[in-house]
């Protein structure tokens, strides 16, 4: 449209600099352009002589242009495996809200697709899962999007936080996939994707800043300073957390192995006194470890360092001694990419950065590796302390899925925790945390403790419906929690367990606890799987084949299923014996029984705790 003086507002030298202006802006420029003015009276055209009468006009159907309409309305859409997207989604819902926006959140798998060419505001808050992945309940909208049904999405304005842990070769794969999508299919970005590590607390919060200030540019609303407004938001939950954990007593530690295992299961009680903590069955309990001492202190050899040094920690200035930062603040057992890539700017090594110009290279190399190999074969490194420790990343928690229901357990959590110890490139290596647990820690002594809670792995609402629940080795745990839980309630509903382990007389985990649910009615079935006591292992997914016709009628009725446990290899296996049953017992197609596994999910009857 060419601004003419005789039909505008503007005099012959401003629609000449209109007409010379307006076609160079990009459509995000003319949306902020518009907000701006509409927001600030001072910065309108107020000066401009008043527009002519009526009857001056050219014609009646040219109007003057008018300042595009953005929408205050937000769609956060979250894909969450362990609940870290969901409660990151939450909270920029209350920080937008705060700042005058009106906000929908929801789990991707509650939403309708259908409704995507609606939403002008997106933002998308995601996990990957596994190799790259998207999380379970990510999965049928992840689809939908880069399927052939995926509508243009030219009115969109869109953000992505993406998180992962860099220590997985496909880093943020599931965000990054999104953003790239939602740009292909004409989407405009708010605020540019941010990736976010382990700890991810800092960059979530610039990335929902950007998001807020680009949201209210363009629709013209002052914004609150975001950081307070989350603050405001999460008010009313306990004052311990992810960032503020709190010191719990542990009270009992127990091995659930018998002699002669191959195995050392930890069973840690813990007390939650005077926390404010509370859990429901589903959710896991974050625990920050200490690295082994010894560890710490042939790394600080290996790095020729005075371990009574001192460093900064963080942007807040707190001061430790090097041994000390090591021992509790650092991460220092686990290689990234990401990582031997800053050591190698850092230092300059030759060798390091040949390393790091191949992704197989670097693949193979950080399997089985720590800080200490790469200090005993590139270093040791004509660095401070302070530059190197300032490449580390900060030492993560450990989710355990808690094996206990508050409600038969008042101020307590129970955790089952399998003891890693592995021998690789000629050295023996440890778990940080389950050794911990395993050799360091005794009754009286304190973890640092926080509860994350999992909406996407919870019981059924309703008592009556049928539980199956599929969990071998420490992937019980949480099936100790259902069963307490249950057993305080006093739920109807039948129940079925599959578990599976090594050996039955040694490795039958919480064994006396499962015969007396059977006993008594809280348990209704129990099928288990002990590997190595036959010359054909068998696992749980046998066990599953075993009672097809059975397990295909509980389905039928209604029954939720639940598994926990290793990914790649037993959730992966169950996942697709499921579907074998649902095709077979079903005379289904292939097609179909994916189908039904996938309205399953939908459903919230298929949930999965996997690592």
């Amino acid at each position: 449209m060419q601004f003419q003086v005789t039909n505008s507002p503007f005099n012959e030298e401003q629609a000449e600099l209109l007409n010379r202006l307006l076609p160079t802006l990009t459509e995000s420029q003319k949306v902020w352009l518009g907000g701006y003015l509409a927001a600030s009276p001072s910065a309108a055209v107020s000066a401009v002589p008043a527009a002519p009468a009526a009857t001056e006009t050219a014609s009646a159907d040219v109007q003057a242009p008018q300042a595009p309409v953005v929408s205050k309305d937000v769609t956060i859409l979250y894909g969450s495996q362990t609940g870290n997207a969901q409660r990151l989604s939450q909270k920029a819902g209350k920080t937008l809200e705060s700042n005058g926006f009106n906000v929908t959140v929801s789990a991707m798998s509650d939403f309708k697709p259908n409704n995507l060419k609606k939403v002008q505001n997106l933002l998308i808050v995601v996990s990957t899962h596994g190799e790259g992945d998207p999380p379970d309940n990510a999965i049928t909208f992840h689809e939908f999007l880069h399927g052939k049904r995926a509508p243009k999405l030219d009115d969109t304005r869109f953000s992505v936080l993406s998180l992962g842990d860099s220590s997985y070769e496909f880093f943020c794969q599931t965000g990054k996939e999104f953003d790239q999508r939602l740009e292909e299919l004409g989407g405009e970005r708010i605020a540019p994707r941010v990736d976010c590590d382990l700890d991810f607390d800092e960059p979530a919060a610039e990335w929902l800043d950007n998001v807020v200030n680009g949201l209210s540019a363009a629709s013209g609303t002052g914004t609150s300073s975001s950081a307070s407004a989350a603050s405001e938001a999460t008010a009313v939950e306990s004052e311990y957390s992810r960032t503020n954990p709190f010191h719990a007593e542990v009270l009992e530690s127990m091995n659930l192995n018998g002699r002669g295992s191959n195995k050392e299961t930890r069973h840690l009680e813990i007390s939650l006194e005077g926390s404010g903590l509370i859990y429901k069955p589903g959710d896991s309990l974050g625990i920050y470890p200490q690295n082994d001492p010894l560890f710490v202190d042939e790394l600080i050899q290996a790095l020729g360092w005075n371990a009574d040094e001192t460093i900064t920690i963080n942007k807040q200035g707190d001061v430790r001694s090097l041994r000390d930062a090591f021992l509790s603040h650092y991460e220092i057992t686990v290689l990234t990419k990401p990582l031997l890539e800053k050591i190698a700017q850092l230092t300059g090594v030759d060798e390091l950065h040949d390393l790091i110009g191949s992704s197989e290279q670097v693949k193979a190399y950080i399997n089985g590796r720590d800080l200490l190999d790469v200090v005993q074969q590139f270093g040791p490194f004509g660095v401070s302390p302070q530059a190197f420790a300032d490449v580390l990343r900060k030492m993560p928690a450990r989710l355990y899925s808690i094996a206990s229901s508050l409600e038969a357990n008042p101020d307590e959590v129970h955790v089952t925790i399998g003891a890693v110890r592995y021998n690789a490139n000629g050295r023996d290596r440890n778990g940080v945390c389950s050794i911990l647990c395993a050799e360091r820690l005794e009754p009286g002594d304190t973890l640092p403790v926080y509860i994350q809670h999992n909406d996407n792995f919870k019981l059924p609402e309703n008592p009556e419906t049928p539980v199956i629940m599929i969990g071998p080795g420490t992937g019980v745990a949480p099936f100790r929690s259902f069963m307490q839980e249950r057993e305080e309630s006093g739920a109807a509903g039948p129940t079925w367990m599959f578990f599976g382990d090594q050996h039955f007389v040694t490795d039958f985990l919480y064994q006396t606890e499962w015969q007396k649910w059977l006993k008594d009615g809280v348990l209704t079935k129990m099928d288990v799987a002990f590997s190595r006591d036959t010359a054909q292992k068998v696992y749980v997914q046998h066990r599953m084949q075993e009672s097809s016709k059975e397990l295909f009628q509980w389905l039928q009725e209604g029954a939720a299923v639940y598994v926990c446990g290793d990914e790649k290899n037993m959730a992966h296996d169950v996942h697709h014996t499921l579907i074998d049953i649902i095709e077979k017992a079903g005379s289904m197609s292939r097609e179909q029984a994916e189908q039904y596994v996938a309205d399953m999910q939908q459903q919230k009857r298929y949930q999965r705790d996997v690592y």
